[in-house]
């Protein structure tokens, strides 16, 4: 049985700690930066739906740039895509800072957001080929334990300081952070050589062919697959939360506490599965942990009060630690000269998935309640469950003969 890695082995790896730290503090001025356009978007329209667009813009983009670019991160030297990518997030979210008009905001967050594909697949090759066996899943359940935090911290943190400076202030200090992360990267992080991935195709046909290659490995393609299912069904039920709230006559703060619940059993749920399973028991627990996932979703179907409500999206959060025990197979499924494409790949099908859900999910409502069509969310998810404990369960292996003159019992 593999040993089990600890967080300080893991980050003493000076490669994968630069990684770690910068894509934190990345993530966490995204975060920011969405809550500040939002309402920027909104105060400057009046419009809801283009302020919750702000939301969702930079996901379904994702799709373009992982087919057209993905194959990028097997190519370049990691140091020049990431620091390439943290000073364009600081550069856009100074225009943004200084005034563009709604639609010019919109179409600046959606090219960005072509580009994250690239920019996940090169943390994704770098953390599988600094940190091995357990330790590359302890690695990736890290990457999940912060941005769970930053979701907590940025959501909440970003709505009062956006109160208190303003939203053209608060891009500002999104740039502010991405410009620390691209500094903090191109001093400490290593001019690694390209993977030196050749072809005679071009970039986009390179990528293509590189995800079709992916696509069509069985292995590769299950394990994507058992990757963007449950979070789709999962978000686009979670999407609905606030108009169930709504129509169930919550104060008008609980949705966004209820909502604040979802992170914070993110994080407890892979704290506990990183720290207390060993490497084979968080891929036994997969098919559970999906099932986490969606089994609160069926309360939604009852007339709930708030406190039960948050209940049920902790609970739900804890369910997300599923991924952990995906780590380990996925990155061994890979070929080596196509791990930032995968990665990259992976990223991509999980924001795009996200964005579908909520439509998916929102267009039942126009046929059944709202609780309703979260149940059926939450039934798709206890679904795929099951077919995850079939799809992932190893294979007996030939038993071995035994000559009938051996005792048995000896072998």
């Amino acid at each position: 049985m593999t040993e089990r890695a600890t967080f300080r082995q893991v980050l003493a790896e000076p490669v994968f700690r630069t990684v770690f730290f910068t894509r934190g503090l990345a993530v966490g001025a995204d975060t920011l930066r969405t809550v500040a356009l939002s309402v920027l978007v909104f105060t400057t329209t009046g419009s809801a739906l283009l302020g919750a667009m702000t939301f969702g813009v930079s996901f379904l983009p994702q799709v373009v740039g992982g087919l057209l670019l993905g194959a990028l991160p097997d190519m370049l030297r990691p140091r020049l895509l990431l620091v390439s990518g943290y000073t364009l997030e600081a550069a856009a979210a100074a225009l943004l800072a200084f005034g563009l008009p709604v639609w010019a905001s919109l179409l600046l967050v959606a090219g960005v957001g072509c580009l994250a594909p690239v920019f996940n697949g090169t943390a994704g090759r770098l953390t599988a080929e600094t940190l091995s066996g357990d330790a590359f899943v302890v690695g990736r359940g890290l990457f999940q334990l912060v941005n769970s935090a930053v979701q907590i911290v940025g959501l909440a943190g970003g709505g009062i300081l956006v109160a208190a400076v303003g939203p053209h202030a608060a891009l500002l200090v999104t740039a502010g952070c991405h410009a620390v992360a691209a500094l903090w990267a191109r001093v400490n992080l290593p001019d690694l050589p390209a993977p030196g991935r050749q072809s005679e195709r071009s970039l986009v046909l390179q990528s293509y062919h590189g995800a079709r290659e992916l696509l069509v490995d069985t292995t590769v393609r299950r394990l994507l697959i058992a990757n963007w299912l449950p979070p789709a069904f999962v978000i686009g039920g979670e999407s609905l939360l606030i108009p169930y709230a709504g129509l169930r006559h919550f104060p008008e703060s609980a949705s966004g506490i209820i909502l604040g619940c979802i992170p914070v059993g993110m994080f407890l749920g892979n704290l506990v599965v990183t720290r207390a399973l060993t490497p084979r028991a968080r891929e036994r627990a997969v098919a559970p942990l999906v099932a986490v996932l969606g089994l609160p979703m069926l309360g939604f179907v009852l007339d709930v009060p708030p406190v039960v409500a948050g209940v049920l999206m902790a609970i739900m959060g804890c369910g997300f630690a599923f991924g952990l025990g995906l780590q380990g197979p996925f990155r061994d499924a890979l070929p080596g000269d196509a791990r930032g494409q995968a990665f990259g790949l992976l990223s991509t099908g999980l924001m795009t998935l996200q964005g579908v859900g909520p439509l998916v999910f929102g267009g039942l409502t126009e046929v059944v309640p709202v609780g309703a069509a979260m149940a059926l969310a939450g039934v798709a998810t206890v679904c795929v469950a099951g077919w995850l404990a079939v799809a992932l369960r190893p294979r007996a292996k030939t038993p071995v003969p035994v000559n009938p003159g051996t005792d048995a019992a000896a072998l």
